[in-house]
């Protein structure tokens, strides 16, 4: 049986039962490739069923307002996700129908190859591999490459390799079998060797390589942030600002963020005329190359301070209706 072959017959026998696998709408696959980006599908899953709920085709999705959207995608993080999944379901009505070839779809906002392919494949039946992580680790352990992932040589060199390897006719199926047995079966630590079908043929598992494939390119050293946000509360409202471009969580809401160098913030003058309260001291929250140090706390006074341009003051009550970063939800864990 060859390598394909025995994929597939895996994928029948172990396949994950996934909801956007019950059709091939590209609207729903579509969505779920883009949930699943940086997300775990026990958490994405969640969330795909959700947006389903609220937004069942495209046009309905690109209808909503962007807020709407940050909303229902709040705790996913990677927010630039949600507003280009925005922006593309608009370019998909604008089209009158969602693109059928892998140029089409790749044309969409947020869309890079393996997206293309993976919705290529799944809904349209495409000859288009994928090359996730999973992909490059099941690759690279089977026919012994230590070409380092994330290098534009490892990226020609595994894309042609899993091309070469598609059936003519199942390519979906396939993609989705290379998925599911890199993340059930060739795991990245402890993988299931002895129970594996292709163990005979696994050139890391004859030369003991198992837990060394693939290589990995060295990545970007992690930085860290401290900031300190104060909760102003007056009169029964709270000031909040958009975040701007160009850094994290652009577009998403947050109170008064005084950002410092670790030592101690620059207190604004006006925290003298009110109560200041710590409400939480010393929150480690860690994205992607970055760690954030923050520090909480609630501001009350009977009069309104003057803020830098960009802030508003809405009714506390109304929060709900702005999409907000998962350190502002913390605080407000905190508050309420």
């Amino acid at each position: 049986m060859t390598f394909t072959e025995t994929i597939l017959k895996w994928y029948e026998a172990y396949g994950r039962d996934l909801p956007w696998r019950r059709t091939r709408d590209p609207y729903a696959v579509w969505l779920s490739e883009i949930i699943l980006q940086q997300t775990r599908i026990a958490q994405g899953t969640a969330y795909w069923e959700r947006f389903m709920e609220r937004f069942p085709d495209v046009q309905s999705l690109a209808a909503a307002s962007e807020d709407e959207v940050l909303r229902l995608w709040e705790g996913l993080g990677y927010y630039s996700r949600a507003r280009n999944l925005h922006a593309a379901a608009r370019q998909i009505v604008a089209l009158g129908t969602f693109p059928d070839t892998l140029e089409g779809i790749r044309a969409l906002k947020g869309i890079g190859d393996y997206t293309a392919a993976a919705i290529g494949s799944i809904a349209f039946g495409l000859r288009a591999a994928v090359v996730d992580g999973n992909v490059y680790r099941v690759l690279s352990r089977h026919f012994g490459i230590d070409t380092p992932i994330g290098t534009t040589a490892a990226a020609k060199q595994f894309g042609a390799l899993a091309q070469s390897l598609l059936p003519p006719d199942r390519a979906g199926d396939f993609n989705q079998g290379m998925m599911d047995f890199g993340a059930l079966q060739c795991t990245p630590r402890s993988p299931a060797c002895l129970t594996c079908p292709l163990s005979a043929s696994c050139r890391a598992l004859e030369s003991g390589r198992v837990e060394s494939l693939p290589v990995k390119k060295a990545g970007p050293a992690v930085t860290e942030r401290y900031f300190t946000y104060i909760y102003l509360r007056c009169g029964g409202e709270t000031a909040i600002r958009k975040r701007p471009s160009g850094d994290i969580w652009q577009g998403l809401w947050e109170p008064l963020l005084l950002e410092h160098d670790g030592t101690a913030p620059e207190w604004p003058a006006w925290t003298s005329e009110g109560t200041l309260t710590p409400l939480r001291l010393g929150v480690k929250h860690v994205l992607t190359h970055r760690i954030l140090h923050a520090d909480f706390y609630l501001f009350v006074t009977g009069k309104r301070p003057p803020l830098p341009e960009g802030f508003r003051w809405i009714p506390e009550s109304g929060l709900d209706n702005y999409a907000k970063p998962r350190l502002f939800e913390l605080l407000l864990d905190e508050l309420f």
